[in-house]
């Protein structure tokens, strides 16, 4: 019993970090729809795009200088990552009271009603293909009705994200009790009309019941999933999410069919399946706000800085540990005559986390958190940027002082002060003999803000960025209008180059066959040559730090 209850703990932690880890992966490419890429060796040919004249791209080839290989592929990074969200969401879900109490029962009927144990094992193995089956075709119907460009758009674009937002509050206030999220009972009672047939297709709608029964609890597990696996980007990225959750379902009912003597393990039902939604209805609210941010720093409303983001976070979890505490009762809660000491630590856990998101406040980092922040420079009291400036001697370049292009549009990152655009970028480095760092960038971009939280600020890394290299952020999903005077049809996409973003994202395409974020390119500004392979985050300082070496090496043989 004490080793299922702490399962049941490191379930809910892993449940409250699959988001982080799914996030931090999936929100790293921005739609370049209509761009096919060519292959690209590992000297990546320049493609002119016909850009104006604040917008000049050298015809020569980029022949970048041997260097380390670039990372992984964010696809794969990105499918990997759904997959393990979907399994942990899939474990989360087995403590639903949807589902817990069904587990016994079914296994209960495939012992009693076969003629023998390996008929019982083979009917529990096919029940648990049905349900990895009927939800990896729910996945794919995601990407059939909505289709590939449209899934990659969905995590830029503000509409989708509000109404995201809107979505994961709605999953949360069920979660929460204030009202059950049901399907038709017509459909329920036809699939275990089904269900009595008997046979393999008997048994095939009996998994088919089980989803429909419990989609007041796996609804909103599932909704969040998707809406996560639907804003990556990745193809077939809903279906793989949709495996992992289905495997983590069907795994167990295998399980305790072919070990029965296992059931006895389990804890009885009862009130801590309901602590269980109610807890995960907190998560879902918490994960809401990150999309409610992502339409913020789109469209520059500046009405969720960064400390409206944290006191709203910091509000939610000191509530889900008072919960935990038994200090809130909801309407549907049992009573909890004492706390248990699994739920005690798990309190403390939650209301530590809480603690440690208070100093943010003030300024303060918090880096294992940064990803999922606003910008440093939302912050409207801020103690810790002020601290940068002086890091390492003067840190005032000409660069600081002088008005750049598009500056009133875009969050500086803490302790620098960059170019927003390619061309006034490329001048300026030429005028102070410098060489130049692209960052390619996104508002919805998790790692690109883990990046400049964690690693810029790095005391090795951030004189070398801010005092050798000329910055020059490039914001491919910025939706700012470009001058009618400015816009142009590319001839590497076909596409009409109506916004900033779209602008800087057909750049990125044209000139270096990627479409990720971030992307790091170290640039001669005398020949527009990369100096070293450009490459994406790496979380690693003295990694970064080598890459960005390589790049000064190059322009100062």
């Amino acid at each position: 019993m004490y080793h299922i209850k702490r399962l049941f703990i490191w379930v809910i932690m892993l449940f409250w970090l699959c988001p982080t880890v799914a996030t931090a992966a999936i929100q790293d490419t921005i739609s370049t729809s209509d761009i096919e890429f060519t292959p690209a060796e590992k000297a990546v040919p320049a493609v002119t795009a016909d850009t104006n004249k604040n917008q000049t791209a050298s015809k020569e080839s980029l022949k970048p200088a041997p260097a380390k290989q670039q990372s992984a592929s964010p696809v794969k990074q990105t499918l990997g990552s759904i997959f393990l969200a979907g399994f942990l969401g899939g474990l989360a879900a087995l403590l639903m009271p949807c589902i817990f109490p069904m587990l016994p029962l079914t296994v209960s009927y495939f012992t009693k009603s076969t003629t023998s144990r390996a008929k019982a094992i083979r009917t529990a193995i096919f029940y648990g293909l049905s349900i990895i089956f009927i939800y990896v075709v729910l996945g794919l119907a995601i990407t059939v009705v909505f289709g590939a460009d449209a899934l990659n758009s969905f995590s830029t674009n503000g509409v989708f994200n509000f109404v995201f937002f809107l979505l994961l509050v709605g999953f949360a206030a069920s979660f929460l009790g204030a009202f059950e999220l049901t399907l038709p009972a017509k459909w329920v009672n036809r699939m275990d009309e089904q269900s009595d047939k008997g046979g393999l297709l008997g048994i095939f709608f009996m998994a088919a019941t089980l989803s429909l029964v419990s989609f007041s609890c796996t609804g909103p597990i599932i909704g969040t999933l998707l809406v996560q696996a639907a804003v990556s980007g990745a193809l077939l990225g809903p279906a793989i999410g949709m495996l992992g959750f289905s495997l983590a379902l069907a795994i167990p009912f295998a399980l305790f069919a072919m070990f029965p003597s296992w059931l006895g393990a389990l804890p009885k039902s009862g009130g801590w399946l309901n602590s269980v939604k109610v807890t995960l209805g907190f998560l879902e609210l918490a994960l809401a706000l990150k999309f409610l941010s992502n339409v913020d720093l789109a469209y520059r409303w500046h009405w969720f800085d960064r400390e409206v983001f944290l006191v709203l976070w910091i509000i939610i979890f000191a509530m889900m540990g008072f919960y935990l505490l038994g200090k809130l009762k909801f309407s549907h809660d049992s009573d909890l005559p004492y706390i248990s000491v699994p739920r005690l630590f798990l309190a403390m856990v939650v209301l530590a986390f809480t603690l440690y998101m208070v100093p943010g406040l003030w300024g303060a980092p918090l880096k294992s958190i940064s990803a999922f922040l606003p910008p440093q420079s939302t912050q409207d009291f801020d103690l810790y940027t002020a601290s940068l400036m002086g890091n390492n001697g003067a840190g005032a370049t000409a660069a600081d002082n002088t008005p750049h292009k598009y500056a009133n549009l875009f969050e500086k990152p803490a302790g620098f002060n960059p170019f927003f655009d390619y061309a006034e970028g490329i001048a300026y480095a030429k005028k102070v003999g410098k060489p130049v760092m692209i960052d390619f960038t996104g508002h919805a971009c998790v790692n690109c803000r883990k990046m400049e939280a964690n690693v810029w600020t790095d005391k090795t890394v951030l004189p070398v960025i801010r005092d050798e290299y000329v910055l020059i952020q490039l914001y491919v999903d910025d939706k700012e209008p470009l001058p009618a005077n400015e816009q142009y049809t590319s001839k590497f996409s076909g596409r009409r180059i109506t916004t900033i973003g779209a602008l800087n994202s057909d750049l990125q395409a044209s000139r270096f066959n990627s479409n990720s974020q971030p992307f790091y390119v170290l640039l001669n500004p005398q020949t527009e040559q990369a100096m070293a392979e450009p490459q994406g985050a790496d979380f690693e300082v003295n990694s970064y730090l080598n890459y960005l070496q390589s790049g000064l090496k190059a322009y100062h043989p």
